[in-house]
């Protein structure tokens, strides 16, 4: 009979202690989401206004503090108009959708007759009331109005965040050298941020570029077959657009199934169905992947992780921070010898580093070599 393999016990001690540690950051992440969730966006939005200040900055040649108060201003201005158009847009939606209300009864009583008489089943098919009747909304109606309050309030906070970071954006540089007094491991850190800020702001640009491809086309499609309140329909594509998966699904549904309340044929549906299904094929295979080249360089299956991940623990701000989260992640865990080779396994290509191809062949994980203390110091 083989022996088994030895396990050291160190190993085993080792890995024990880590799979404890991720647990009890779990917990903490979950318990603290109240106080984490509005940090974690106001590190979002640092991180593009940083951006959009360097963009202008090379585009525009004006002084660096001109730069970041005109960026500042462009992403407050945008955070908070889009929680204006949703809001008004909602507002505008259910007052148009009044109009198709009266309809909206005997319509569904009509698709639920078609459909059961697909089977067979048009003599057992329940009507709209009996659906309505035995369906209880007002917790739905008190969830909805939590999740309002709790966007509020967010918002409030994310602001109140913000500011504490950019007053606190100075000191940084003198921060790293505190804290990284030789300059081989500062390097190392600047380095790291570089990719962490590389992969955020890559997957901003991506993200938005193809977001705003998708909603001319969708505009365009839901004008031409008569769609009522298309722009508030193009608006929510755009901001699903960020988060993966679930994203692609309610932009490609919620138009169609609208439209077969408010038209008296499936005609129109099934037009925007097929339309806005051809339109998300061909940007997210097409076009989408020649723009992300090494700026996105993850598995979709850890991108499906970390959405379902982030969205237990923050909810729906996690599943927008979910990607950008995964990227940072993979970024920082690249950097050490014992942690590289689950960003390996987390990125798409085994290479977790977004470098040109000749710096990838070159580039190694952070190992210390014996320098003299003189040598380092910078």
């Amino acid at each position: 009979m083989k022996d088994a393999i030895a396990v050291p016990t160190s190993t085993v001690s080792r890995n024990a202690l880590v799979l404890l540690a991720c647990v009890a950051c779990g917990a903490a992440l979950f318990w603290l989401r109240g106080i984490l969730t509005p940090l974690a966006m106001a590190l979002f939005l640092l991180i593009m206004i940083d951006g959009v200040k360097r963009s202008i900055q090379e585009r525009l040649k004006v002084p660096s503090h001109i730069a970041g108060i005109a960026a500042l201003v462009a992403v407050v201005l945008a955070f908070f108009g889009a929680i204006a158009i949703i809001a008004n847009g909602a507002l505008g939606f259910f007052g148009e959708a009044s109009g198709v209300s009266a309809n909206i009864g005997p319509r569904i009583d009509r698709i639920i007759q078609d459909g059961a008489a697909l089977f067979g089943l048009q003599e057992q098919a329940p009507t709209a009331s009996d659906l309505i009747a035995q369906l209880d909304v007002r917790p739905y109606l008190a969830q909805a109005a939590t999740q309002v309050q709790s966007v509020l309030g967010g918002a409030f906070f994310v602001l109140v965040y913000l500011g504490f970071l950019l007053a606190a954006q100075s000191g940084f540089q003198r921060k790293i050298v505190s804290m990284f007094p030789r300059r081989a491991a500062r390097d190392e850190a600047v380095e790291v941020f570089r990719r962490v800020r590389s992969g955020v702001e890559g997957y901003l640009w991506v993200q938005t570029v193809t977001g705003i491809m998708i909603c001319a086309a969708a505009w365009a499609l839901m004008r031409a077959v008569g769609l009522q309140n298309a722009e508030f329909w193009t608006f929510v594509i755009f901001i699903v657009g960020f988060i993966p998966v679930l994203g692609g699904a309610v932009a490609g549904l919620a138009p169609p199934l609208f439209a077969l309340v408010q038209f008296e044929s499936y005609w129109p549906a099934l037009i925007l169905l097929g339309g806005l299904q051809a339109i998300l094929f061909i940007v997210g295979n097409f076009i989408q992947p020649r723009m992300q080249g090494e700026n996105q360089n993850i598995d979709p299956v850890v991108v499906l992780l970390s959405l379902a991940l982030w969205g237990q623990l923050w909810g729906v701000v996690g599943m927008f921070l979910s990607t950008p989260l995964a990227v940072m992640a993979m970024a920082i865990l690249a950097e050490f010898k014992g942690s590289r080779w689950v960003a390996i396994l987390m990125s798409g290509d085994g290479e977790p580093y977004a470098d040109e191809p000749a710096a990838k062949s070159s580039r190694k994980p952070r190992v210390k070599a014996p320098q003299s203390e003189a040598s380092e110091q910078g």
